[in-house]
């Protein structure tokens, strides 16, 4: 199977939207933070491994507990997949921490204040020919 075929994407799909409801749902370790998504699941075309990229909306300590905590429940997780999803292999799963969408709102602020100034500097501008 190549990485990119069908089937293959089908399977991240569905691995990540497992991984998801398992998260949400069963996992009762206090150091999972109730703000966690996983942005994607990319399974080895042979399905031995799976890396999960986890995003966790909190401080830098809560996102360190979390990996942690799913790292420490990386067993249940794999056996409540594998009674879940039908697959010749259950991927073993690492968990990295994805901080994407935390460098996307960063971005979006600073385009936002840099918009604002222009925005203020051109009134600025109005007002000073209007006197």
């Amino acid at each position: 199977m190549r990485k990119n075929s069908i089937k293959n994407t089908r399977i991240n799909g569905e691995v990540q939207k497992e991984l998801s409801r398992i998260i949400r749902n069963e996992i009762k370790d206090p150091r999972i933070h109730p703000m966690v998504s996983v942005i994607s699941a990319e399974v080895a075309p042979d399905l031995k491994t799976c890396k999960a990229y986890i995003s966790v909306l909190g401080s830098d300590e809560e996102k360190e507990n979390t990996i942690k905590g799913l790292k420490s429940a990386e067993g249940f997780i794999r056996r409540q997949l594998a009674g879940s999803l039908n697959l010749r292999n259950t991927p073993e799963i690492r968990f990295l921490l994805d901080q994407s969408i935390e460098y996307g709102v960063a971005m979006s602020k600073l385009i936002d204040d840099v918009a604002r100034k222009d925005a203020d500097a051109h009134r600025e501008d109005e007002t000073d020919e209007a006197d």
